[in-house]
């Protein structure tokens, strides 16, 4: 098989709707907007943008309504040189959307609405787009199509990352053992880890080598402010998040982390280099309003230079 693509990204394609405010409203109560801005987002969008600006050939797999939102979800990704052969459109339902307010400290309140994205089903998996990349990165999606894409990504000798999110993570052990058994890369935060796993949130170490024991390659807990936690063959170590001026949105560092990793490892770099490049794009986006404002692969690199 050909590769086309570096980076395929699998999951939810939303609306982003972000607000920024003084302070929240109480009931009866109107909050000034300070700035706001909309666009495309749910993970499968941030992380295939993020890719794109990173220097990766992305596309995306996922489902959009037949309406204005489903539009701006694609204008961006074609705007943003994301290929959407796999996108879905569904002539049913309507497209998601989260509404994200965030205050002048950074505390978010979020409003979600999934829509159609959690209906992407394994019949709607386009199995030569699956095949024909480096990297697929699967993010917050129901276990069926997961599983589907996965078998794909086997077959083909296609490396497979994996972030269950917080909705999935509560499922535990039993229920996603079938996938984490056959994925290579494993992200998720210390909450997500102890919802797996049953162990505490600050024993995330434990969590970690849990995940591991049923066999991918590398396990990373991330750990906000602090860093990541990362267990794989030849590092067990946290590496510390790079500090940065100013706080201003924090949704999608997640993502933006996930594209760095998969950037670094595409362009060669080691476990601890590839997460210390991702801790510097997560750094960047969360000095920027939008849920997938990733810098260039030059910033990063510039960056890096500055902070270290």
């Amino acid at each position: 098989m050909t590769l086309r693509y570096d980076l395929v990204s699998v999951g939810h394609a939303l609306v982003d709707i972000r607000i920024v405010v003084e302070k929240f409203p109480g009931p009866d109560e109107e909050a000034k907007v300070l700035s706001q801005v909309w666009g495309g987002g749910g993970s499968a969008v941030n992380i295939a943008i993020d890719g794109a600006r990173l220097g990766l050939k992305t596309a995306i797999i996922a489902k959009i309504g037949f309406d204005s939102f489903g539009r701006i979800v694609v204008d961006e990704l074609l705007r943003e040189g994301v290929d959407i052969t796999g996108l879905r459109v569904s002539s049913k339902g309507q497209t998601g959307f989260t509404i994200v307010v965030i205050d002048k400290n950074g505390d978010i309140t979020m409003y979600g609405f999934k829509g159609v994205a959690e209906e992407l089903e394994p019949s709607d998996v386009i199995d030569d787009i699956v095949a024909s990349t480096r990297y697929v990165h699967i993010a917050s999606l129901r276990v069926d199509t997961s599983l589907k894409v996965i078998e794909i990504a086997k077959k083909n000798s296609v490396k497979v990352s994996w972030d269950p999110g917080r909705v999935l993570s509560k499922k535990g052990l039993k229920e996603l053992e079938a996938i984490i058994k056959q994925v290579d890369i494993v992200l998720l935060n210390n909450m997500e880890a102890a919802a797996l796993t049953g162990a505490s949130p600050d024993n995330y170490r434990e969590a970690a080598k849990i995940i591991k024991s049923l066999g991918p390659e590398l396990v990373i807990v991330k750990l906000g402010a602090r860093g990541v936690y990362a267990l794989g063959n030849g590092v067990d170590e946290e590496v510390p998040a790079i500090k940065v001026s100013k706080v201003v949105d924090t949704t999608g560092a997640g993502d933006a982390f996930a594209a760095g990793l998969i950037s670094g490892f595409v362009r060669g770099y080691s476990i601890r280099k590839a997460i210390l490049y991702a801790n510097a794009v997560a750094a960047l986006k969360i000095m920027r309003l939008g849920s997938h404002e990733a810098p260039k692969h030059d910033e990063v690199v510039d960056y890096i230079w500055e902070a270290t």
